[in-house]
Formats: structure tokens, C-alpha cells, sequence
């Protein structure tokens, strides 16, 4: 069993950087285990966590799982989620491996 980590990472460009950090985090908190503050954020899915800053008007979303077939799945979700909540802005999200 490999204890490799695999990561993808998120940067965008938003005025609401730290109001999409929070009102994802305090979203999956209702069902899964979820931490943040206004500038850092931890979302702990069954398969992969996500870590989220905010400084200024960069948002950065970090997933990483140790099963590399599950990242697709929770850059996914992560994204279909931010979208959502960022429907007024057309916000590009891009990862990179």
C-alpha cells in the first residue's frame, strides 16, 4: 500500500474569496467534518480533503486523497459546489496536478 498523497491545487480571482471559503466550509459541515476560520479552511471528505485560503481576493483550494482515482471526484465536487454559491461571478476553476 503506497502512502503517496496526490494533490491538485485551485487558484481564483474573486472579491469573495474569503465569504465562498467559509460558506463552503460551514455548507459540508452539516454532514462531514469541517474547519475554517476567515483566511484558512479544512474540509475532511471520506475520500480526499480539501484545503482552502483566502487572501485578498485569492481564493486557493487545495485537494489531495491517497487514492489518485478520487481526486477527479473531489475537484468535482468541490467546484460544482463553489459554483453554485459563486453564481453571480463567472469564476474559472482550473486545477492543476
Amino acid at each position: 500500500m503506497s502512502n503517496t498523497v496526490t494533490t491538485s491545487t485551485a487558484v481564483l480571482t474573486t472579491a469573495n474569496a474569503s465569504r465562498y471559503l467559509q460558506q463552503l466550509c460551514k455548507h459540508f459541515a452539516h454532514k462531514i467534518p469541517a474547519s475554517f476560520d476567515t483566511e484558512k479552511g479544512k474540509i475532511d471528505f471520506p475520500f480526499g480533503t480539501c484545503h482552502l485560503t483566502a487572501a485578498g481576493e485569492t481564493l486557493t483550494l487545495t485537494a489531495e486523497t491517497a487514492e489518485p482515482e478520487m481526486l477527479e471526484r473531489l475537484e468535482g465536487v468541490i467546484a460544482s459546489h463553489l459554483e453554485r454559491f459563486a453564481f453571480r461571478e463567472e469564476l474559472a476553476i482550473n486545477w492543476t496536478r
